[in-house]
């Protein structure tokens, strides 16, 4: 009865979404990532002289997980992306991957495709159990990671960059900071969550005391991107997004050189990757060609504020194999799309059983691209987030704070 009540709850969830006639195209926009691309568009040649500075982590392939019968797919590059939050500047094992991104670089066309896993979705872990996506990166790192990445979504990642949230705080104020126009109903919630920014970022708090067009430094625009509690709630949260970066690359594209290097040389220590030079410079060549392309949330279709065992609140897919099944027809729209592994199956099936979430009929008998959450540009903190940030974090039971 229990499963009944659960599947018709997400049933009728997913019903009043559809009668939603106004439905807006949200772009998944993960700054601290966008970050470091828009440096490395801007500077290739030179940045690739400051390789020494990034955390450069050697992985054995070997070591990470495939599941059998998934093919590589030949015409496209897949790389993970992750959002760290380090205490000390260390980005392995014991880091709270705050962002997960699968990213999907179309050899051919140079085109750019980003899906972002919600961090609280439930998934099979290396030790078999299930916890929080982000709970594989706290427990083994980047390496754990991937694997769990392929394991769960039939993926074939090999390789990763991992920014550190404060590199997004020290490339503003770098840049001078940003100016902003802050509505009335901004400026509560900036105040409230100020202090908590700039203790992660180790920076001091200029608190907001007037609405109005502002010039925000790092912490202040930080905090400006990450609020959700006004009107509009994720809708206007990826708004602000969206204006950040729009600003950021408005300076970096007229910034000179002596600053493009201070950047690099304080942002580049905190990112880490498995990327060789000589893979990076092979990645590069072609950069003028690349073009970012539509993005999505996974999963497509939840079901939300479900407790499981030690996890926490977690995401739940409605049918973990379906929603495989459509990122890869997301990612790689050019490849034909097959049948998912059995191993996606099997884990699908028994996060059904131990959840008692199954996935509604309904589903499946609408092919208008309308069911679920499958609008792309879902915003990439899922459905899951508190007031500020983007929910409570992996690391097993450790919710105690929004950038853990």
């Amino acid at each position: 009865m229990a499963k009944n009540n659960k599947s018709l709850k997400a049933e009728k969830a997913i019903k009043a979404r559809r009668k939603k006639k106004q439905r807006r195209r949200r772009r998944a926009v993960v700054l601290v990532v966008e970050v470091i691309m828009l440096l490395l568009l801007s500077g290739v040649a030179y940045a690739m002289l400051k390789f020494d500075k990034l955390q450069a982590v050697n992985i054995d392939k070997k070591d990470l997980q495939l599941n059998e019968g998934v093919e590589e797919k030949e015409g496209y590059t897949t790389i993970a992306l992750f959002g760290g939050d380090s205490r000390d500047g260390q980005l392995e094992e014991g880091t709270h991957a705050d962002t997960i991104i699968v990213a999907a670089i179309d050899n051919k066309t140079k085109e750019i495709r980003l899906a972002s896993i919600y961090r609280d979705t439930l998934l099979q872990q290396k030790n078999m159990s299930y916890n929080k996506a982000n709970h594989a990166y706290f427990a083994g790192g980047p390496a754990e990671s991937i694997s769990m990445l392929n394991k769960n979504l039939d993926l074939d990642i090999q390789d990763y960059v991992t920014v550190d949230f404060k590199a997004l705080v020290d490339t503003i104020d770098l840049l001078d900071g940003l100016d902003i126009d802050i509505k009335q109903e901004e400026v509560q919630y900036m105040n409230e969550f100020l202090q908590e920014t700039a203790d992660v970022a180790g920076t001091k708090a200029e608190f907001i005391t007037e609405s109005g067009k502002q010039h925000l430094d790092g912490t202040q625009a930080v905090t400006y991107a990450r609020i959700r509690s006004t009107a509009g709630g994720d809708y206007t949260r990826t708004e602000r997004q969206r204006l950040v970066i729009e600003k950021i690359f408005e300076k970096v594209m007229h910034t000179d050189l002596a600053t493009i290097n201070k950047i690099i040389d304080t942002v580049f220590e905190q990112v880490s990757t498995s990327f060789s030079l000589k893979e990076l410079i092979g990645l590069a060549s072609d950069v003028t060609k690349y073009k970012l392309g539509e993005n999505t949330g996974f999963p497509f279709d939840v079901e939300d504020g479900i407790t499981y065992q030690n996890a926490g609140s977690v995401v739940v897919a409605l049918g973990l194999a379906e929603n495989v099944k459509q990122l890869h027809e997301f990612l790689y729209p050019n490849e034909e799309a097959g049948n998912v592994s059995e191993t996606v199956r099997n884990i699908s099936d028994e996060i059904a059983y131990v959840t008692g979430v199954v996935r509604p009929a309904t589903l499946d008998e609408n092919k208008d691209g309308e069911s679920g959450n499958t609008d792309t540009g879902n915003d990439a903190g899922g459905n899951t987030q508190g007031a500020y940030g983007e929910g409570t974090s992996g690391g097993g039971t450790d919710d105690t704070g929004t950038y853990q």
